[in-house]
């Protein structure tokens, strides 16, 4: 963390720390299953390739051709097994085939209970990204207290500080709660 000489770069830093958080939580949505075919769906799948873990997408080309089939073709055909095996392995459970030259994954229909199941884990993770955003407030206001005992700035300031520090935080969470809602949205629609 650097150092922070002023409340303007106490804001700064919250609003770059806050916003980062708020990307975590966009692309941790991206890997959330929705009944439908999405290649970041397999973002997080980690195939071990010769000694080296390596996301799925780097071993081959993944498409879309279906709403409710991913493939994968990959460059090295050596390596149809290996990325069959890692998506099995998964949690999400995906039951892949492979005729010899692309690994098919069908996308089956979510059940309702899997689908409670999906919003469930949603909220735990919207929850982790919503602490995060306090305790990035924390942090900050923290730093801004002590700008204030450091005599650096006025308590006039600090006050402002905090204002704009608690609206930042507001707007953040907001952002996070907006794209859960759309989400868990997309995953409870039965089409």
């Amino acid at each position: 963390m650097t150092t922070i000489a002023s409340s303007k770069d106490a804001m700064a830093q919250a609003r770059a720390r806050m916003e980062k958080a708020v990307e975590d939580f966009r692309k941790e949505l991206a890997g959330v299953r929705t009944g439908r075919a999405n290649v970041t769906l397999l973002d997080h799948i980690r195939v071990d390739y010769h000694g080296t873990s390596m996301p799925v997408n780097q071993l081959g080309t993944v498409s879309v051709p279906e709403p409710t089939t991913i493939v994968i073709s990959p460059w090295d055909p050596g390596a149809l097994a290996l990325i069959d095996k890692a998506i099995r392995t998964s949690d999400l459970g995906l039951n892949p085939t492979n005729d010899g030259k692309v690994v098919r994954v069908p996308i089956p229909p979510l059940t309702e209970e899997r689908r409670k199941d999906i919003v469930k884990h949603l909220h735990k993770v919207l929850e982790i990204h919503r602490t995060a955003v306090r305790n990035i407030r924390h942090d900050i206001k923290g730093a801004v207290e002590k700008l204030e005992k450091e005599k650096k700035i006025s308590e006039d300031e600090r006050k402002r500080s905090v204002e704009e520090l608690e609206k930042v935080t507001h707007s953040e969470t907001k952002k996070i709660e907006d794209l859960c809602a759309v989400k868990e949205k997309e995953i409870l629609e039965v089409k």
